[in-house]
C-alpha cells in the first residue's frame, strides 16, 4: 500500500518519510521504535549517573534559546526539577523553538553530569498539560523534519488497522509449535501492554524474518549450478612444498582449512567457503595456498581487498611467495595506463594473480581462464559483488575470508550461501597483549607512558568513535583527540585518520605510520583490519563502552602483531555497571569466538545485528531484541517446512528476500 493512501501524509510528510527508508505502509509497520518511555518510571535527576538515559519530569523555566559557538549552534532551554536547576540542549533540531514553552514536560534522553552541571542533550519531550493523553508504555520513534512523535504513533497506528503482514510459515508448523499471531505481535511491538509482552512480540516477528532469509539461502544453494567445467591438477605434494616457503610450522587450524580448500577444489562442485578466523589465526597463509593450488593449475586467480592499503600489502605477499608466477595490481587510485596493462596481461593469460580493490570487479576486467577468487574481509563485499568476480571465469570458486568472529548462530545468516572453515587457534610466536580498563585517574599516567614508549621506538594507536564533535556532547571527536594529543605530547609525531579522507590521502598516511615516520595514529575505526604495523604495541581506546566487543576485539587486534609485548587501554565513559561488566569481557578473554557470542548473549541479537549492518540487511529487525535461540528455531522450522514440500508462498518471499540482499555489505 502506498503512503498516500494513509490519511495525514501531506507531500512534505511523505518525503521526510522517505528519509528514513519508508517508502510504504507496509515499510511504516516494520519501522520499529527505538525505545520504549515507561511513563511510571520517572527519575530523580539526584539519582542519575552521567550518559544514563532516563526520563524525567520537569518544568521548563525559560525561553528556547539559540546559541551560538564558532561554527555550530544550538537550541537551550533552563529546566527545574524539585528545586534542582539543569539545561536541555537540541543540536541540530531547529523546531524545537517553535514547539517548547514554559510549563510541564516529560525530558526523555541522556544526561550529561560534567563537574556538577547537569544536563540533557537532545532529549524527546511531552507536554504535561491537562490534554495529556500518553499512557503506560509509549513507543519512541527516529523521527526528522515535520515527523513528530505524535505525528509518527498516529500514521503507525492507522498502517496496523490497514496493512498487517501476514506469515508464511506454514499453518501446520505454526500450530505444531504454538506459535502466537504474527499481526498481533506487530500491534504488540508498537503499543505494548508490557515490556514482557513487547519482547515476547519481537521474538516472534525475529522468529518469522529469521524464517524467510535462512529459507531464502536453502532455494539459492537448491537453484544455483554447481557444476565445475575444469579440474585442478595441483597435487597435495605440491600444496606442502609451498607452505614450506613461509618457514612456520601450520597451526592444526590452518591444516583443517588447507586441506577443506583441497577436497572442495578438487570434488566436482564448485568451492563457495567461508574461511572465518580470529585476529593473528594466519588465514592470509591459508588464502595464499589456495591462490598457488589455482595457478600451479595452470589457471588464474584474484585476490581482492576492500581498500588499497589492504590490498597493497596482499600483493606484497603475493609477489614474496610467487616469485614465479606473473602479478598484477589493480585499483581505483592507478592511472589510466598501468590499469590498460594490467587489464590486458589478465585477458591474454600473461599475467596469473591479480591483486587489487573493487577495480578488479569492473565490467571491462576479462580473465582468459579465473579458476578461482579470494575475498579478504568479505563482509566488505556484498553478494551482488561476489556474484560478479565468480560470473568472470566459468565455474569459478570462491573463497571468502573474514577476521571477524561470528557466532555459529549468526553464521547461518550472514554466511547462509556459504560452507564454512574456521581457525581457532594462533601462531605461537604471537606477541601477549595485555587489556586494562583506565580509569580518569589514571590518564595523565598512561599518556605519560605511551611518550616513554615513543621514545623507545614503539608505536601506539588513538581510536574515537566520532570524527566530528558529538551531538550529545559525551564523546570526544577524532579531531579533537588529535589536538589536544599534540599539545600534551608535543615531542610525539601524531598522524590523524578518519572516513572523510581520500583514498589515496588514508593510504599514504598509513604507509607512514608503517615506515615509523609517525610515532602515534590518532583515528575512527577505519584503522585497516588485516594492516600489519609490527612495532605498534599499544592501542587506546576512547568511550569503548560505545562499541561493541567483537569491535574491540578487533580494534585490539591491531597490536600485538610482532614480537614485543603489547598493551590495549580502554576508557569508559559512563559509570554504568552494566558498561564496566561487557569490558570486563574484553578485558578477561582475548578468544574472538568467545567474545563475539558473549556479544550476542549480552545485547541481544537484534542490538548485536543492528549496530552492524547497513544496507536493508535484516533491517526488518532492527531495533528488536530477541534472545538468540529465536535463531535456532528459525532454521528448525525452515528444515521442517522444506520437508513438507514446495510451498510457493514461501519461495515468493524468500527469493524477494535474498534480492533485497545483493547489495548489501556489513560495517
Amino acid at each position: 500500500m502506498r503512503l498516500t493512501d494513509l490519511r495525514g501524509i501531506s507531500d512534505k510528510r511523505e518525503k521526510d518519510l522517505n528519509k528514513l527508508n519508508i517508502f510504504s505502509a507496509e515499510d511504516l509497520v516494520r519501522y520499529y521504535p527505538r525505545a520504549y518511555l515507561d511513563l511510571t518510571r520517572r527519575v530523580k535527576l539526584s539519582e542519575c549517573y552521567h550518559n544514563d538515559v532516563v526520563l524525567v519530569h520537569c518544568r521548563v523555566a525559560s525561553l528556547p534559546q539559540v546559541v551560538y559557538t564558532g561554527k555550530r549552534s544550538f537550541i537551550k532551554v533552563w529546566c527545574e526539577q524539585e528545586g534542582e536547576r539543569f539545561s536541555a540542549v537540541w543540536f541540530n533540531a531547529p523546531y524545537v523553538k517553535d514547539k517548547l514553552r514554559s510549563g510541564e514536560y516529560l525530558f526523555y534522553g541522556r544526561i550529561q553530569n560534567r563537574f556538577g552541571a547537569v544536563s540533557m542533550v537532545n532529549p524527546t519531550f511531552e507536554p504535561m498539560d491537562k490534554n495529556f493523553w500518553l499512557k503506560g508504555i509509549v513507543p519512541v520513534y527516529t523521527v526528522r523534519g515535520s515527523l513528530t512523535q505524535k505525528v509518527m504513533r498516529t500514521l503507525v497506528k492507522e498502517a496496523l488497522a490497514r496493512c498487517l503482514p501476514r506469515t508464511v510459515i506454514p499453518a501446520p508448523l505454526a500450530a505444531k509449535y504454538d506459535l502466537s499471531s504474527l499481526a498481533e505481535a506487530y500491534r504488540e511491538i508498537h503499543n505494548p501492554s508490557s515490556f514482557e509482552k513487547k519482547d515476547e512480540a519481537s521474538a516472534r516477528i525475529a522468529l518469522e524474518e529469521y524464517f524467510v532469509l535462512i529459507s531464502a539461502f536453502k532455494y539459492i544453494k537448491g537453484d544455483r549450478n554447481d557444476a565445475r567445467t575444469r579440474q585442478y591438477s595441483c597435487t597435495a605434494r605440491d600444496v606442502k612444498a609451498f607452505a614450506s616457503r613461509f618457514g612456520f610450522a601450520f597451526t592444526e587450524g590452518q591444516k583443517k582449512a588447507v586441506n577443506e580448500i583441497y577436497e572442495n577444489l578438487h570434488s566436482p562442485s564448485r568451492m563457495n567457503r567461508l574461511l572465518q578466523g580470529d585476529v593473528g589465526s594466519g588465514k592470509t597463509a591459508v588464502a595464499l595456498c589456495a591462490l598457488y593450488m589455482a595457478v600451479k593449475s595452470g589457471r588464474q586467480a584474484a585476490f581482492i581487498a576492500p581498500t588499497e592499503v589492504l590490498a597493497a600489502q596482499n600483493f606484497r605477499l603475493i609477489r614474496q611467495y610467487f616469485p614465479e608466477y606473473n602479478s598484477v595490481f589493480l585499483s581505483g587510485s592507478a592511472t589510466a595506463k598501468e590499469k590498460r596493462e594490467a587489464k590486458a596481461l589478465l585477458a591474454s593469460g600473461e599475467a596469473h594473480i591479480v591483486c587489487g580493490t573493487h577495480a578488479v570487479i569492473q565490467s571491462d576486467v576479462a580473465f582468459k581462464d579465473l579458476a578461482l577468487c579470494v575475498c579478504d574481509e568479505q563482509h566488505r563485499f556484498g553478494v551482488a559483488q561476489r556474484s560478479a568476480l565468480g560470473e568472470k571465469g566459468e565455474g569459478t570458486d570462491m573463497l571468502v575470508m573474514s577476521a571477524t568472529p561470528i557466532p555459529r548462530t549468526l553464521s547461518l545468516i550472514f554466511y547462509g550461501d556459504l560452507d564454512i572453515s574456521e581457525i581457532k587457534d594462533k601462531p605461537k610466536a604471537r606477541a601477549e597483549t595485555v587489556t586494562a580498563i583506565v580509569s580518569a585517574r589514571r590518564y595523565d599516567d598512561m599518556l605519560e607512558y605511551i611518550g616513554g614508549e615513543a621514545k623507545k621506538g614503539n608505536q601506539s594507536y588513538f581510536v574515537c568513535p566520532k570524527i566530528d564533535e558529538d551531538e550529545e556532547g559525551s564523546l570526544m571527536s577524532v579531531t579533537e583527540l588529535f589536538d589536544e594529543l599534540k599539545n600534551r605530547l608535543p615531542r610525539v609525531r601524531f598522524a590523524l585518520l578518519h572516513g572523510r579522507m581520500k583514498d589515496r590521502e588514508k593510504a599514504a598516511v598509513m604507509e607512514d605510520f608503517k615506515q615509523k615516520k609517525y610515532d602515534c595514529l590518532v583515528s575512527t575505526t577505519v584503522v585497516e583490519v588485516g594492516v600489519d604495523v609490527p612495532d605498534a604495541t599499544i592501542m587506546v581506546i576512547y568511550n569503548a563502552e560505545r562499541f561493541g566487543l567483537s569491535q574491540l576485539h578487533q580494534l585490539r587486534g591491531r597490536v600485538g602483531r610482532g614480537t614485543k609485548k603489547s598493551y590495549c587501554f580502554l576508557l569508559c565513559g559512563s559509570e554504568s555497571e552494566e558498561a564496566r561488566e561487557r569490558l570486563s569481557v574484553i578485558k578477561n578473554n582475548t578468544d574472538g569466538f568467545k567474545i563475539a557470542e558473549y556479544d550476542l548473549e549480552m545485547r541481544g541479537g537484534g542490538d548485536f545485528l543492528g549496530t552492524r549492518q547497513s544496507g536493508k540487511m535484516l533491517s526488518e529487525i532492527k531495533n528488536l531484541r530477541y534472545p538468540p535461540a529465536v535463531i535456532f528455531t528459525a532454521k528448525k522450522l525452515s528444515d521442517e517446512a522444506f520437508a513438507l514440500g514446495e510451498n510457493a508462498l514461501l519461495r515468493e518471499f524468500a527469493l524477494k528476500k535474498y534480492d533485497s540482499l545483493r547489495e548489501v555489505v556489513l560495517n
